[in-house]
């Protein structure tokens, strides 16, 4: 990723002259007419640096290399199987500043007709004993509209046994009514969780999940504008049957290899028709050995191959 690196070195002096160089680039961006082309989305996920997770595999600091991170983000984005990229405001706001220096030396927009999503909820810090209390702590709708960016992105954990997740929910129903109000698209990303020898666990068992999906689809004043964000499992029809909400499928921690992934997005898509695509990141940026564009385009190969 060693190529990226002279764009990238120039990001903090021009964060420093000229701070709003990135949100100018942001007004400026070819834009989609609508969110898909064909009914699917691959999205590249980028937003957990900022709930402290940083770990892939052994390494316990891999994300936490920003100049790395970004090289394997833009990476990915280079693929036309690639639809866009969900990240926090930091993240969207580098990647705006490289793209408008690429366009300044007559280079393609690296973002064109990208979707750029933001990551709304990330007070949820990783370990922390409120945990499930997750407040909108980053970008809001009217950051969205400001930044001329595609849509929103929302991270619902609903742990029976902690209070956090019914202040989590109040906060997700409100930032739906508020992107609703701007007319900009909302991925939330219901999880059942449960604590496992003091620890917070994501399951992944169709009963549960296909009951909290009913629950995340009557969040706000209307779904209109709402997709899913969900886990694959096993007995996955009865997730997707549960909604008529779109679904995309998510891709959790890195398995050092993409291919079982591959599996899952592929047994997801067979699921119901609702099942349109992955916004994953872990299992894409960091594939092991692998080149992440080589994984984004074979995830993006199943997402958007013609039935």
């Amino acid at each position: 990723m060693n190529q990226f690196a002279e764009e990238i070195a120039r990001i903090t002096d021009i964060r420093v002259s000229s701070p709003d160089y990135g949100l100018a680039h942001a007004g400026k961006r070819e834009r989609r007419v609508g969110l898909t082309d064909d009914g699917r989305l691959n999205i590249v996920a980028a937003d957990h640096p900022a709930r402290r997770v940083a770990a892939v595999g052994s390494d316990p600091l891999a994300m936490a290399d920003r100049a790395d991170y970004l090289a394997r983000i833009l990476r990915a984005l280079s693929s036309p199987l690639v639809d866009g990229v969900m990240a926090t405001m930091d993240i969207l706001e580098e990647l705006l500043i490289v793209a408008g220096q690429r366009v300044e030396q007559g280079h393609d927009d690296p973002l064109a007709r990208k979707l750029l999503i933001a990551s709304l909820n990330r007070g949820g810090l990783a370990g922390v004993s409120w945990e499930m209390d997750d407040p909108i702590s980053g970008a809001t709708a009217a950051t969205c509209r400001q930044w001329n960016l595609d849509g929103a992105k929302l991270l619902l954990r609903i742990c029976d046994e902690d209070p956090g997740s019914l202040r989590t929910l109040v906060a997700s129903a409100e930032a739906i009514r508020e992107t609703n109000a701007l007319e900009i698209p909302m991925f939330l990303e219901p999880l059942v969780i449960e604590r496992v020898a003091g620890r917070f666990q994501v399951v992944k068992r169709a009963e549960p999940l296909a009951k909290l999906v009913g629950v995340a689809s009557a969040l706000g004043d209307s779904s209109r504008r709402l997709w899913l964000k969900l886990p694959y499992c096993e007995g996955y029809e009865a997730v997707a049957k549960a909604t008529t909400l779109p679904i995309l499928l998510l891709g959790g921690e890195s398995a050092g290899d993409y291919q079982p992934f591959l599996r899952e997005v592929a047994a997801g898509l067979s699921a119901g028709p609702n099942v349109r695509g992955a916004l994953v990141g872990r299992n894409i940026l960091y594939p092991g050995s692998a080149d992440p564009l080589v994984a984004a385009e074979a995830v993006g190969a199943i997402v958007h191959a013609k039935g």
